[in-house]
This record gives structure tokens, C-alpha cells and sequence, in this order.
């Protein structure tokens, strides 16, 4: 409770914004006609979102930041404000907790003005014209699924119209959900189901661009949570059945290298010599106070969530012993040095998750033999036995909830975002964090706008508890 008082009186005095607290830089903007004039400079609209999404960390620092909500990680060093706002779950408006707001319609508004831009462009290759579109409807839904798990209710901006959309109400998540999967559909039948080159003409070796496989599991990940299942299990399935493209690792050491076998969608690093910034988040290099301020380590829930034999503790699990205390941190991501040859890229889907969706799917339908058949594939993979608990349809979902805590933890939200859409959220909450040190108050299971979007739009409402 003292940690949780020190937080409010430092941020009483402290605003952080989204330039603050990430070393972004200006993404292409999709405005003006001349954009859309050629192929190259069309392409380079949605190069440069990709290029950006890396740039602000959004994935690592959403994999960093939800996880510390949750209950899988913790802070090394307290004093760090934004890591304890999140980790005891002392968010403001006026500070953490609205990052991600900002970034993803940034995003947005780039992938907006990219689909007006396009779909009046005349000079462009048909098939480079229609690729951009299924990304930027691609980018337009990714971005929305995250703003609707972490805020709730958002205003639905899908137009360029600068006067309305600074005046546009938070929209029922219903809707918003509805928009999301007429998005990614759309993305669908319009992205190659190749993975292309920069000129969107070739294929390539490298999984860095949205293609059809992509929106599929994205189809797939959002059916899930809008409980739509039989739809879930379809585009799940159909990702799974591309076995020409895509398999799980055999080696849990290959999963998140560059263009892994099971990856369906990655984010390559844009500055030389560096990894991924996941690596550079939770793999100490050093245990000197000042280095350790920067870094998370695994908190007890997760570590402690691993069944004996789980070879995903041995190889996604390292330690670093600082005097009598020894750390556990996520070591998915090998390569946290810099100057390091690249060998990994940050993974946004992978193969393993859509095992999962469908074995969830299945489950909640009731076909429990064909969920505990993907659930063993993902124990398999891990070492472990076949599952061998009951077959009631409760009991299995809740051993998939499981596999999902430790096959993705720390990987861009799924445990928060998991904890919420099962309603488990208060119920963990409720008892990890007074653990923490903080007090839990069912509001806070979504994050607060930022005071400076309320400030210029008169028709938002702030989340309550904020």
C-alpha cells in the first residue's frame, strides 16, 4: 500500500505521454494524392506502420506492460513508475496506462488514410493495390482488437474527416468487434497467400508482411473471444491445415528465430546489430542496480504454473542469482546483446496460439476429444503426457487455459487479455495484488484514456475508477 501511494504523489507531478515513453519516430503519413501515384510510394505507407509498430516497442511494451498487470511478471527495481503503475495496478490518466491508446490510432489514422488514398489511386499495380488495401484493413482491425481488450468501448475511426473524428464517441464494443471482423475478412479475401517481397510482386522467404494467413488467425483469435466458436475452430483450422507453409518447431529453441516454421507474422528489427525488444526487456546482461531499474522478471504465478517436465521451463525459463535471491526471467528471445547478428524477430502470431483457439473451440462446442487432441499436440511439443484429466467440457477448457498460460506467456497480452475475457480476472486479482503491494478494484481491468484525448473530445468518457 505504501508503494501504491509513493506511485500517486511521483505521478501527481509527472504527465507522461506516448512520445515520452516510447523512442518513436514519425510514421509515413497516408495523406496527400502524389502518395498513391506509384507503387513505391504506396508501398512505403504501410512499410513505415510496420517499421513504427517495432520502433515504438508497442509489442514488447505490450508484452511487458500486461504482463506485470497479470500475474507474470514483476519489476526489478520498484522506483521504476511506469513498471509499478502497471504492476500494482495504480494507473492515471495522466500517465501509464494510456500509452497504448495513443500508439494504435496513430496507427489507425495511417491505415485510414492509406484505404482512402488507395482506393481512389489509378496508377498503381492491380496487384500491389490490392495487397496495400488487405494491410491496411489488416493494420485498421489488429490495432482495434488490442484497443478494445485494453480500453473497452472506442471510438470507431474508420474516415479521414479530421472535424468528426475529433468529435466521435466511444462506440459498444459490440461494434466495435463487428468492425474488427469485417476488417480482417476483407483483409482476407483481398492479401496474396504468399508472403511478398517489398515490391509486392514476389514471393519471399521473410514472414514480415500480412498475408492471408495472417488475417486468418486473426479471424480466428477474434471469433474466440467474441465467442463466435464454430467460426474460431474454421479459421484456426484452416491456418493449421496449411501445412505446406506452416508446422510447429520441433525445438523449442527455433520458435522465435526469423522466419520460424511456426511463425504466421513477425516484426523484423529496423536498426542494425539489434534483436528483438523482448531480449532487451527481460535478458539481463548485467546485474548492476542501474542496468536491473530497466528489466522484468517472471513472477511466482507463472513460474510456478509449469507442471514437472515442461521442457518450455527449461528452455523459455533462465535465472540470475544476485546475492541470496535468485530471478526468474522469460527466455523465449535469446539475443539481447547488442552488435548481435539477427537471428530472431519479434513473433505477433504464431502457430501454436491457433492450436489452442481451436482446441478451445472445439471444447466449448463440446467436441472434447477433438479439443484434447490439439491440446496433447501443444504437450507434446513441451514433453509432457497426454492430457489424462476429466472430460467434462469445464475441466478441459480450463487444462487449454492452462496450456495458454505457459505455451504464450509474455507475448503481447494474451494472459491479461485471457483473464479477462474468462471473467477470471477479479478472482486472481483479487488475491495477487495485495501480494504486489497494491489494492484491486474490478474498474481497473481496463486501462484509462488519456486525459489529453478527453481534453480535445468533449464527447469521450473516462473509464471508471480513473
Amino acid at each position: 500500500m505504501k508503494q501504491r501511494i509513493l506511485y500517486s504523489v511521483l505521478c501527481g507531478s509527472i504527465i507522461m505521454t506516448a512520445s515520452q515513453c516510447y523512442k518513436s519516430r514519425p510514421i509515413i503519413t497516408g495523406a496527400g494524392r502524389s502518395t498513391y501515384s506509384s507503387d513505391s510510394s504506396a508501398i512505403g505507407v504501410m512499410t513505415g506502420i510496420y517499421s513504427s509498430l517495432y520502433d515504438t516497442y508497442a509489442g514488447a511494451n505490450l508484452s511487458v506492460l500486461a504482463g506485470l498487470s497479470a500475474d507474470e511478471l514483476s519489476p526489478y527495481d520498484l522506483s521504476n513508475i511506469q513498471f509499478t503503475g502497471y504492476y500494482l495496478d495504480a494507473l492515471l490518466q495522466t500517465g501509464t496506462g494510456t500509452e497504448f491508446w495513443n500508439i494504435f490510432y496513430r496507427y489507425i489514422a495511417v491505415a485510414d488514410s492509406a484505404i482512402a488514398g488507395l482506393d481512389s489511386a489509378t496508377g498503381l499495380t492491380p496487384a500491389v493495390k490490392t495487397q496495400l488495401l488487405g494491410e491496411a484493413k489488416f493494420v485498421r482491425a489488429f490495432c482495434y482488437f488490442y484497443l478494445v481488450n485494453l480500453y473497452g468501448d472506442c471510438p470507431l475511426v474508420t474516415g479521414t474527416d479530421t472535424a468528426v473524428n475529433r468529435q466521435l464517441s466511444r462506440s459498444p464494443k459490440t461494434q466495435v468487434w463487428n468492425q474488427i471482423k469485417a476488417d480482417a475478412t476483407n483483409a482476407q479475401s483481398l492479401l496474396s497467400p504468399n508472403y511478398l517481397d517489398v515490391t509486392l510482386l514476389n514471393i519471399s522467404g521473410e514472414r514480415i508482411r500480412p498475408n492471408k494467413w495472417a488475417a486468418a488467425a486473426l479471424l480466428a483469435r477474434t471469433a474466440l473471444y467474441t465467442g463466435a466458436y464454430d467460426s474460431a475452430e474454421a479459421a484456426a483450422g484452416a491456418v493449421i491445415n496449411n501445412s505446406a507453409e506452416y508446422s510447429l518447431e520441433a525445438s523449442l529453441n527455433a520458435v522465435f528465430l526469423k522466419n520460424s516454421h511456426e511463425s504466421i507474422w513477425q516484426l523484423p528489427p529496423t536498426s542494425p546489430g539489434l534483436n528483438t525488444e523482448d531480449a532487451r526487456y527481460f535478458i539481463p546482461l548485467s546485474s548492476t542496480s542501474s542496468y536491473l531499474s530497466n528489466l522484468v522478471y517472471a513472477n511466482s504465478p507463472l513460474v510456478q504454473a509449469f507442471e514437472t517436465g515442461d521442457e518450455r521451463k527449461v528452455y523459455w525459463i533462465d535465472s540470475l542469482t544476485i546475492g541470496t535471491s535468485t530471478y526468474f526471467y522469460p527466455y523465449k528471445y535469446k539475443i539481447a546483446a547488442p552488435n548481435a547478428t539477427v537471428a530472431e524477430y519479434e513473433m505477433v502470431f504464431r502457430l501454436a496460439e491457433q492450436y489452442l483457439i481451436r482446441a478451445e473451440a472445439r471444447a466449448r462446442q463440446g467436441n472434447v476429444n477433438g479439443a484434447i487432441a490439439d491440446l496433447n499436440i501443444i504437450r507434446d511439443r513441451a514433453g509432457l503426457p497426454n492430457y489424462t484429466g476429466a472430460m467434462d467440457i469445464a475441466s478441459v477448457v480450463k487444462a487449454i487455459l492452462h496450456e495458454r498460460q505457459v505455451e504464450l506467456f509474455t507475448e503481447w497480452g494474451h494472459r491479461w487479455l485471457d483473464l479477462k475475457r474468462t471473467g477470471d480476472i477479479d478472482s486472481v486479482m483479487t488475491v495477487l495484488t495485495p501480494v504486489k503491494g497494491g489494492v484491486w478494484n474490478q474498474n481497473w481491468a481496463f486501462y484509462p484514456l488519456p486525459l489529453s484525448a478527453l481534453q480535445s473530445d468533449p464527447n469521450l468518457v473516462q473509464n471508471p475508477g480513473y
